[in-house]
């Protein structure tokens, strides 16, 4: 997600008209925003668009290098080797950063690559590694690790932590297919690549501890005190590989350190409703569970009168097909998201939901620039950002 939105700032850039250092920034700043806010769980997106913003302030503060592209661009148009006006040409100032832009785009994406040669190394012959979501960057390391594989260096199991697949969004000319399940796609290619898979429940994740050698997940986030924001669940993998003696690996590229600071679970900056304590029984409930009280032998009374009264009140009552065509779109004042889809109001998808693992739980984060302890990485990103 980060990368991706990188890159429609970069394209954001080559498009706009703006005529000045101050609205290319004000530009860049107002996208990055609303790109923010179409999101319910902004976190990764908002690491690595702040840290673009931030390197594109950084090449304008470097006058030399603007002034050579200034200059570049007058000799192209005119042949000549004077300084002059032409120093301050917006034109060259905006190709300057549409280059810096797309460098730092082409970095981001090397990244991952340079993430999975250090990473394989951490994958011994016979060890049986458990991960859990859909990391892109996860993806690789085993990748890497199972190709490493086919040439006899190694050999390795996996057992893939998997959530079920969200519902389908509800439209009535839609089809009942479900999403594919998360992960599913690294899980094929490592089985087509000859590496051996299980997939389990995240209610079995105690119970497959004991075969486990390492724990390897991606992150949304790595915060400022070294802990992670990664998805839900991986949390309670932290805790169960502590308690085990398993180490916890994290891989996360340089683009996702962000600058927070979480004090515990609820300090996140964005709202879930994971907890939804409520009183109204759903109507499934209802209908499978009966009454929690009583008993069945004593709805002898006056059943044909009940009978009757509903009868009358679903004669009364309009039928609707779903839910759209009564509430429509439900408005949250982060997200715009439709209605009957499974989202806590004004929250984060049940299925997107994501947890913070302190750094105590966490052996070491591998990153293209190598790998560091939880400690470090205050380090890094005073060297990242400053």
């Amino acid at each position: 997600m980060p990368v991706a939105a990188i890159e429609s700032l970069v394209l954001l850039l080559a498009h706009s008209h703006a005529s000045t250092i101050s609205e290319t920034l004000d530009l860049l700043a107002t996208s990055t925003a609303h790109l923010k806010r179409s999101v319910a769980n902004p976190i990764s997106l908002s690491a690595g668009t702040d840290l673009f913003q931030r390197y594109l302030i950084t090449t304008l503060q470097r006058p030399t290098a603007i002034t050579a592209a200034a200059q570049s661009q007058s000799q192209s148009q005119t042949g000549s080797t004077t300084t002059g006006p032409a120093s301050g040409d917006f034109k060259a100032i905006r190709q300057h950063l549409l280059s810096n832009g797309r460098l730092f785009v082409q970095r981001a994406k090397e990244s991952r690559r340079t993430i999975a040669r250090f990473g394989r190394r951490f994958i011994r012959d016979g060890s049986t590694v458990l991960t859990n979501g859909g990391s892109r960057v996860v993806g690789a390391v085993l990748q890497a690790a199972a190709e490493a594989r086919e040439e006899g260096s190694v050999r390795f199991k996996v057992i893939y932590v998997q959530s079920p697949p969200p519902p389908p969004p509800p439209s009535p000319s839609s089809s009942s297919t479900s999403s594919p399940t998360e992960g599913a796609g690294i899980v094929s290619s490592l089985r087509r690549l000859g590496v051996p898979v299980a997939t389990i429940s995240e209610s079995a994740v105690a119970y497959s501890m004991g075969r486990v050698t390492m724990v390897l997940v991606g992150a949304e986030g790595v915060v400022e005190n070294g802990g992670i924001i990664s998805r839900m669940g991986t949390y309670q993998m932290g805790i169960l590989a502590k308690s085990a003696d398993k180490p916890f690996y994290v891989v996360a590229e340089s683009h996702k350190f962000v600058r927070l600071y979480p004090l515990g679970q609820y300090d996140l900056p964005i709202e879930q409703k994971v907890l939804d304590f409520t009183t109204v029984v759903e109507e499934e409930e209802g209908v499978e569970g009966g009454s929690c009280t009583g008993n069945d032998d004593d709805d002898d009374g006056d059943d044909d009168g009940k009978a009757s009264v509903e009868v009358e009140w679903a004669e009364k009552t309009p039928f609707v097909s779903s839910r759209d065509e009564y509430f429509g779109t439900v408005h949250s004042p982060k997200v715009q998201v439709p209605a009957g889809s499974e989202r806590k109001a004004g929250g984060a998808v049940l299925h997107d939901a994501v947890d913070y693992t302190p750094p105590d739980l966490i052996t070491a984060l591998i990153t293209e620039s190598g790998v560091h302890t939880p400690s470090a990485v205050s380090e890094e990103l005073i060297k990242i950002w400053y």
